[in-house]
Order: structure tokens, then C-alpha cells, then sequence
């Protein structure tokens, strides 16, 4: 498979932009149930653990793990596109801003702390496990 626009790279993308949207769905009407709609639970989860996951991804790529090229527009642009979405983040944390600050201001904190800590973290389990496996 060549070419940036080709129908079957394309078709990965499409593929796992779709399986991701409705696993993110999943999580956030998991979330609402299980945690209620105080704070937009489900697009917390989605960004931490897609934070975490292409934090191990691009860590063991980077530590030599073979990943080829349509696995990665399947898994990260496509699937990890699909399920993590920082526009949903953005209209989250401005509607919840509208309604309170203080509890936007805790959600925009929990949000980078655990995205970035959760990427932080498995970025150096990917790049031990690339070096192991790669």
C-alpha cells in the first residue's frame, strides 16, 4: 500500500475513526452511569486513557518497535482520531465553565494532569517494551 490518499489507507483511517467513535460513545454512556453527568466523565476517560495508549504506542516506536505504516493509521489516526477528541474536551469544559468555573477549572486539572501523567507513564513502558520486543 502506497500513496498518502489511497483508497485502502484511507479506508483504515475510516475503519478505525468509526470503531473508535462508537467505543468512545461506550465509555461516555458508561461513565454517566456509573459516575452521573456532574462533570463530563466519559471525555475525561476517553482523553486519559488515549493519552495513555498513544503514549505506549509512540514510546515503543520510538524504542524500536516495528509498527507498520497502516497499523499506525489504523490504531492512532484512526481508531485513537476516532475516540479521543478534544473538540468534545473544549465544548465540555466551555459549557461546564458557563454553569460553574470551579468546576471547569477542576476538570480542565484533571483532565491534563491525568492526560499528560497517563502519556508521561506509558510512553517509557512503550519505549522498555520496544526496546524488549523490537
Amino acid at each position: 500500500m502506497s500513496g498518502a490518499f489511497s483508497p485502502a489507507l484511507l479506508g483504515l483511517v475510516a475503519a478505525g475513526g468509526a470503531a473508535g467513535s462508537v467505543l468512545r460513545y461506550a465509555v461516555g454512556i458508561w461513565c454517566a452511569g456509573w459516575f452521573g453527568t456532574h462533570l463530563p466523565w466519559g471525555t475525561l476517560a476517553v482523553n486519559v486513557i488515549g493519552s495513555a495508549v498513544i503514549g505506549l504506542l509512540g514510546g515503543a516506536m520510538l524504542g524500536g518497535l516495528a509498527f507498520p505504516q497502516e497499523a499506525r493509521l489504523l490504531a492512532v489516526t484512526g481508531l485513537l482520531g476516532g475516540f479521543t477528541t478534544f473538540s468534545a474536551f473544549s465544548l465540555d469544559t466551555g459549557t461546564l465553565f458557563l454553569r460553574s468555573p470551579s468546576l471547569a477549572a477542576l476538570y480542565l486539572g484533571l483532565t491534563l494532569a491525568g492526560g499528560l501523567g497517563a502519556f508521561a507513564a506509558a510512553f517509557a513502558l512503550g519505549r522498555l517494551l520496544g526496546r524488549a520486543l523490537g
